[in-house]
């Protein structure tokens, strides 16, 4: 497929999609929402692709959010079915995804990246969702991920307020993984080699596990995690053998199954 307002990489087993839209500090309108629901819709179809990067283009922003020239003039709210960046509603996705903030996280953007399963920030980040400040609110998650994140008081300090937060206040608070001064894209590649290492199906059963199991107390997530999709693919898996086998013959593991 051919994008405009997104590019999107492959690197062996890790695609990076940018948002591309600097001039307007990466803002997304309905074509761009668009383009992100496509992208990720063919990273969780192929197998051979198991960790994504979500950043944005240039230093300033890695996205602004909902493109509010685009409403005001009559263009509405439109996002796909897959929610804000064609990702806060994929609440399916088995596949972990990183966010490499580069700059400002605003409404919508900020949604985005907390849909992330880890957020790797630089130091000028910056993270709000100021929607109640132009009659909006943040309708992409936000509402629900943020005070499960830090909690409920920290959370309605950010909520009712709008007010911008930065890369290490949001490490302090635990939404950020980590701070780096610089590249933060090569530190979210970092991560995802770290990952990668790592047997996909294991990976996609624990991310399951835990995501599920947030809504349950822990012993019904415990009793129910054996019958979560991923969890019982990954116990019938040439990986669930591969790996101790690797183990016992002191070498590393060649992880045999791929599929999405």
């Amino acid at each position: 497929m051919t994008y405009e307002f997104i590019a999107v990489e492959r690197e062996n087993a890790l695609t990076i999609i940018t948002i591309n839209r600097p001039a307007v500090h990466n803002a997304l309108n309905a074509a761009a929402h668009r383009e992100l629901e496509a992208a990720f819709d063919a990273f969780e179809a192929d197998g051979a692709q198991w960790v994504a990067i979500l950043t944005g283009a240039g230093e300033k922003a890695f996205c602004a959010g909902h493109d509010l020239k685009q409403q005001a003039a009559g263009g509405g709210f439109e996002t796909p079915s897959s929610g804000f960046a064609g990702l806060t509603a994929r609440f399916g996705m088995q596949k972990p995804v990183i966010a490499a903030v580069n700059g400002a996280a605003m409404g919508g953007g900020f949604e985005a990246a907390l849909a992330c399963d880890l957020i790797i920030a630089s130091e000028r980040a910056i993270f709000a969702l100021p929607e109640p400040r132009v009659g909006i609110a943040a309708l992409a998650g936000g509402l629900q991920r943020l005070p499960r994140e830090i909690g409920l008081k920290r959370a309605m300090g950010m909520l009712l307020t709008g007010r911008r937060v930065t890369a290490q206040e949001g490490f302090d608070a635990g939404f950020v993984t980590e701070v780096v001064p610089e590249n933060v894209l090569a530190a979210a590649r970092r991560w995802g080699e770290q990952i990668l290492c790592c047997s996909p199906m294991s990976v996609r059963a624990t991310k399951e596990a835990v995501l599920r199991g947030l809504s349950a107390s822990v012993e019904e997530a415990m009793v129910a995690e054996w019958e979560y999709p991923a969890m019982k693919a990954m116990l019938a898996s040439a990986d669930f053998i591969e790996g101790p086998l690797a183990f016992a013959e002191k070498r590393a593991p060649r992880w045999k199954s791929h599929t999405p």
